[in-house]
C-alpha cells in the first residue's frame, strides 16, 4: 500500500516537473491537450500555495516558488508514508 501511494506521489512529481519545463518555453500551445492536462492536474495544488505565498511574502516579485513548496510537500508526504504505513 505504501509503495502505491509513494508511486502516485512520484508520478505527480513528474507531471509537475513537466509543467515547470513547459513554462520555460514562450511559444507553447496551451490549447494542446497534453499541455492542458498538465495545467489542469497541477493548478488545483499550485494555486492555493501560490496565493498563500503571495499573502505572506508580497514582495517576491515575479518569482513563483509554489512548485518548490509543492515538491517539498510531496517529499515530506512520501517520507511520512514510508514511516507510517507498513509495506
Amino acid at each position: 500500500m505504501a509503495g502505491l501511494i509513494v508511486l502516485l506521489l512520484q508520478l505527480y512529481s513528474f507531471i509537475l516537473f513537466a509543467r515547470i519545463l513547459l513554462s520555460w518555453f514562450p511559444n507553447v500551445d496551451y490549447s494542446n491537450p497534453i499541455v492542458r492536462f498538465l495545467h489542469d492536474v497541477t493548478e488545483p495544488v499550485l494555486q492555493p500555495v501560490r496565493n498563500f505565498l503571495q499573502q505572506q511574502f508580497p514582495d517576491m516579485g515575479p518569482f513563483d516558488f509554489s512548485p518548490i513548496v509543492v515538491f517539498i510537500g510531496i517529499w515530506i508526504l512520501q517520507s511520512l508514508v514510508w514511516a507510517v504505513i507498513p509495506f
